[in-house]
Formats: C-alpha cells, structure tokens, sequence
C-alpha cells in the first residue's frame, strides 16, 4: 500500500472527473483535501462534503480562477492555512473546447493557455515556496494527457498546453529535486468525463478509437487514475522525479 508523505493536499480543478478522483483517492488514504474549482461552486461545496462524509477526513472547498495569479496564488496560501501545511499538490484544472484549428479565434487561444498552463504555473510555483519553507519537501503532481506527445485534430490548442506542462514539471523536477520537492506527472489517455461526454458517445468518434486504438478495447475511467496519483504523492515514489506515469489502456504503445 502507497502511504503518502503527508497529510495535507491540494487538487486543483476538482469538483468533477479526473481532479474529484485524485482528491478521493488521498482522502481514501487518510489525507486531509482542499479542492478547487471555479464557477461551480454549489458542485464544489457538495464534492468537499461528500469526501469529508465518506472518508472521515477534512475536506475542504475553496473556489479561485488559477488562470488569475492572484487568485491562484491567494488560494494555494489559503489552502495551506486551512489544512495546516501543504505536502502534496495535484494541479489538474484544465479545459478541453474541441475545435478546427483554423476556427480558433485568440481567446480560444488564450483561455486554454491561461487554464491549462498558466494556472499549473502559478498554483505550482507558490506551493513550491511554501514547501521550501516548510522545509520537508513534499510532491507535486501535474496532470498533462498523452496529448503532451501526441496531438489530435480538434485538439492543437488542449494538447500544446500539456505539452508545455510536460516540460514545465521536467524543470521543475531538476530544480526542485534536490531541495526534497519531488515533481511528476500523470498523463490520461482518453478518460470519459464530462469534458469529452460528446465525443465520447458519438459512435463515429468512438468506435475508431475502440477498435483500432485502444489496446483494452474501453475508455478510461477517473477510478482508473486514483492509484497514480497516490504513488507519486507517497513514500514509496521517493526516488521518482521527473517522471511521467501514462494510464492510457496502451494507446501510445502503438506506432
């Protein structure tokens, strides 16, 4: 059993799919969350009680803009307050707007860039102080997708994002490491959550993915991620840095 390093634990973008997973998953082992959202805040309070309720931890609902830095940067130090220290940091808040890459139109641009990249930017440079600080190391965790490696039409702007991320948490790992910050990522494939609800049941979008691309013949589910992102934020992972773990049912494993 992965046993974290630590009790307290921030997942960005959490009211929902992949980030509400991760959340559950350390509040399953015992940890104390704050999770984050914005612009739903009554799923955001429900999320945090549900996870309090069922797991017999504190959990804790904060609502901020990451792709603001002082919203994001603001909300980090509050999540710190409210847990009593910051071991681990989830920073999964991230938008999917399926588009023609020549329909884009700037704030398209903008708005996946300012959520996606930006956000992971400040929320993830403002945790890492305050673990210098705290001066016991501690994890940080990206989620990019293997869209960080290999894009998808519809997609040039999602998978540019987490190919930036990609290489943001590989710095981060070489500068962080030694001062005990370890820095990982993990990297979805195609995981049906709301974001992709419609692609993911439209038979025309699916089934070439389930018949021809998918080695285990299904989409993903969150519950598939929640061992991932426990591992990296464990003791067990003390000499992973700079690492990608991909939970893609063999997608890339393919040419």
């Amino acid at each position: 059993m992965n046993t974290p390093i630590g009790n307290h634990v921030l997942v960005t973008g959490a009211s929902r799919g992949i980030g509400l997973a991760a959340a559950e998953a350390f509040a399953e082992a015992g940890c104390d969350v704050v999770i984050n959202s914005f612009g739903d805040a009554g799923r955001l309070q429900a999320a945090a009680k549900a996870i309090a309720d069922r797991c017999k931890v504190r959990a804790f609902a904060v609502e901020a803009d990451v792709s603001d830095p002082s919203q994001a940067r603001a909300m980090t130090r509050r999540a710190t307050e409210l847990l009593g220290g910051l071991d681990i940091v989830v920073c999964n808040a991230g938008i999917c707007d399926f588009k023609p890459f020549l329909e884009l139109c700037d704030e398209d641009w903008k708005r996946h860039v300012g959520i996606n990249l930006d956000g992971a930017f400040y929320v993830s440079q403002e945790a890492a102080k305050i673990m210098v600080a705290q001066g016991r190391g501690g994890r940080i965790v990206f989620t990019t997708s293997v869209g960080a490696v290999r894009s998808n039409p519809t997609q040039t702007h999602y998978c540019t994002t987490k190919g930036g991320l990609h290489v943001l948490m590989q710095g981060m790992a070489l500068e962080l490491g030694r001062l005990g910050i370890n820095v990982n990522a993990v990297a979805p494939g195609w995981i049906h959550t709301e974001i992709n609800d419609e692609a993911s049941t439209t038979p025309g979008i699916a089934d070439p993915f389930l018949q021809g691309r998918c080695a285990l013949g299904r989409f993903g589910d969150p519950e598939d991620l929640k061992g991932a992102y426990v591992f990296l934020g464990s003791k067990e992972s003390a000499y992973v840095n700079g690492s990608t773990i991909t939970v893609d049912g063999g997608w890339l494993a393919q040419l």
